[in-house]
């Protein structure tokens, strides 16, 4: 495995995850698979870590899977679901489920299932210059990551299905008019606003920040009547926790908490 492949630097609460194959737009392989799911690991086992920032080096996000990976050896025809179910899949629902809050800073291009793992992300900020694109009909494919689900919760059923049978680019601009995004920034603001996120989301309570993201995700197929017994469960389950305790006592006292992040 070459860790190059994935940079993880450490700040005070938080860890910033680069993808960096920038020649290739940080493009997906095998390795860059292993290598992020390794620092995605390390993250969750270090304590100190209450939060994430995912980017890419260079001038693009992520542009996808490596196309140059693809074997079509003659006479047989390449099995696109093996990748999706070993590789893909799996990194989505590890990024909805972690238990850190991510936030996903776009600086360039993000294509394909680039641009679906950073939906997948909780906060997602872009450079002005960046601009998603579901490039899979340019190569007769269906969206794969996540993207039929992310984009019509997202932008609406409409703009979805435009979006994946065009394959036209969104700027960063119409991406957060659209709500697609959380807010384009100028691009020599992105990381320092990125930074002070991460930084923030850090000092919060994370437990409950997690099941936040629980609860949100499960609204998408729950009823009102399963939604109100989610939340009831999850809110007991987070007022038993000391951040709560912490919480309550700043407030009474005027001052600001110091969460601890665990339940």
């Amino acid at each position: 495995m070459d860790k190059d492949l994935v940079l993880t630097e450490i700040r005070d609460g938080y860890r910033v995850i680069t993808l960096n194959r920038p020649g290739s737009l940080n493009s997906f392989n095998q390795s860059v698979h292993t290598a992020l799911n390794a620092a995605l690991n390390d993250a969750e086992a270090d304590t100190k870590c209450r939060a994430l920032i995912l980017t890419g080096a260079g001038r693009g996000f992520c542009a996808g899977q490596d196309l140059s990976e693809v074997d079509f050896i003659t006479g047989q025809k390449p099995d696109l679901t093996v990748t999706l179910d070993k590789n893909y899949n799996p990194l989505i629902r590890r990024l909805r489920k972690l238990p850190l809050p991510i936030v996903c800073a776009v600086n360039g291009v993000a294509a394909g299932g680039g641009a679906n793992i950073a939906f997948a992300c909780d906060i997602v900020l872009a450079a002005r210059s960046a601009k998603f694109i579901q490039a899979f009909s340019k190569i007769a494919l269906v969206p794969d990551c996540g993207g039929t689900w992310f984009l019509p919760r997202l932008a609406g059923n409409a703009r979805a299905r435009a979006l994946a049978m065009l394959a036209e680019p969104v700027s960063a601009e119409q991406a957060e008019a659209w709500g697609m995004i959380w807010k384009a920034v100028d691009d020599a603001n992105l990381m320092t606003e990125a930074h002070r996120l991460a930084a923030h989301l850090a000092k919060q309570p994370t437990g409950a920040l997690a099941l936040t993201k629980q609860a949100l995700d499960a609204s998408e197929t729950n009823t009102l009547a399963q939604q109100l017994d989610l939340e009831r469960d999850l809110q007991g389950q987070a007022g038993r926790g000391s951040d709560f305790a912490e919480g309550v006592s700043a407030f009474l006292e005027k001052r600001a908490p110091n969460f601890t992040g665990s339940l």
